[in-house]
């Protein structure tokens, strides 16, 4: 599933990263980079983060259990796994790409600690009610947003200073993250609502391991719920496209952002219904073989697009930032996507973690935990 959810990921940030993310909505925009930008919007903005967040809910049980099995005390272990977490956000967000998610998820991540008590109903209440305040947030913003005469204020100025930064040398990248950063912080904080949702989600999931039930009622719950997931949240997120991308202006852009909030935790479930039901059948070896080694190593993944996007689009490497259409980005994501699901099956038939993962792992349990070494020497393995 993490390996799956990095696809939407990486279609999300791309073009954040590349200057593109206005492109597919400025008048004379191509017919191809105005229905890629629409589509992106509509099938991949704001459900891909939760599933992330609804497994690393999930995780946390599974570590829960590991640090009780190694008699480890918990608390030590989180807490310097939260911290290596929070390190690589860090860097990240200062070096690559200022809308880095690693931060919040190690701040998020002590409130999770701190609600492991829980019981399974009121997680999932606590759940429902965050989201239900974030989107009455941002209907009523938006519904203030309506009575304004003007349908949006231009930005051309800023967005011309911002590229001009961005095709700069690295120091002028990495102080323009900075600002980025600090400026969208404010938005990051509220958005922490919907995650620390979906961190709840996962956390009464993993308790009931809820991803590993196998009988036949577990399949006809799944495929419920993936019916139930589209019908409510394909009509929000195809309104949170029209609002962003046309026939709808710049008034209703917090309305179709109070839709996706909404809406957008029922089509990230169908998204994972659909996965589980195929996992289930027939072609469960191909996706396990084709998306598991991906997923096993997703940290480093995600870390490697921005690396990759940030040399192609900023002034690090070829500084295309703002040159090129929504159609034309994302078809280069699904070729970098498909390197790295070919990558990943390539390193981890060698390895046993990826860069980044026995990087955290080192930070979180040390470097001699009693465990086999990182590289897989031995065929049995």
């Amino acid at each position: 599933m993490r390996g799956f959810a990095l696809l939407g990921i990486l279609l999300v940030n791309a073009p954040v990263i590349a200057g593109a993310y206005d492109l597919g909505s400025q008048p004379g925009a191509a017919f191809a980079d105005r229905l890629t930008a629409w589509l992106v919007t509509a099938l991949f903005t704001g459900k891909f983060y939760l599933l992330f967040s609804f497994l690393f809910g999930y995780s946390f049980t599974l570590q829960m259990r590991t640090a009780d099995r190694d008699g480890s005390p918990f608390a030590g272990r989180h807490g310097r796994r939260l911290m290596g977490l929070f390190l690589l956000g860090l860097a990240h967000a200062v070096l690559l790409y200022p809308g880095d998610i690693l931060m919040t998820y190690a701040v998020l991540g002590l409130v999770l600690f701190a609600a492991r008590g829980l019981r399974t109903r009121t997680a999932l209440r606590v759940a429902a009610l965050l989201v239900l305040f974030l989107t009455a947030i941002f209907l009523a913003v938006g519904i203030l947003a309506l009575t304004l005469d003007d349908p949006g204020h231009s930005t051309t100025t800023a967005a011309a200073r911002t590229a001009a930064a961005y095709r700069g040398d690295p120091a002028s990248v990495i102080l323009t993250n900075i600002r980025m950063y600090r400026d969208a912080l404010g938005g990051a904080v509220l958005y922490s609502g919907h995650l620390l949702a979906a961190f709840l989600v996962g956390l009464a999931a993993g308790r009931h391991g809820l991803l590993e039930w196998r009988d036949d009622r577990a399949r006809k719950a799944t495929r419920r719920l993936m019916v139930i997931g589209a019908l409510i949240g394909v009509p929000g997120s195809v309104f949170t496209a029209m609002c962003a991308y046309r026939p709808l202006d710049s008034r209703f852009h917090y309305l179709g952002q109070a839709a996706n909030i909404l809406t957008a935790p029922a089509l990230a479930a169908a998204y994972g219904c659909v996965l589980l039901t195929l996992r289930q059948g027939r072609y469960g070896p191909l996706l396990r073989r084709v998306l598991g080694p991906a997923g096993r190593m997703s940290l480093s993944n995600y870390l490697a697009q921005s690396l990759f996007l940030v040399f192609v689009f900023t002034g690090y490497g070829l500084g295309w930032y703002g040159g090129v259409g929504p159609a034309l980005l994302t078809g280069g994501c699904l070729v970098l996507y498909a390197l790295q699901l070919a990558c990943s099956a390539w390193l981890m038939a060698r390895f046993r973690y990826g860069p980044a993962e026995l990087l955290l792992r080192r930070i979180t349990v040390g470097p001699s935990d009693g465990h086999p070494p990182a590289r897989r020497n031995a065929p049995q393995e």
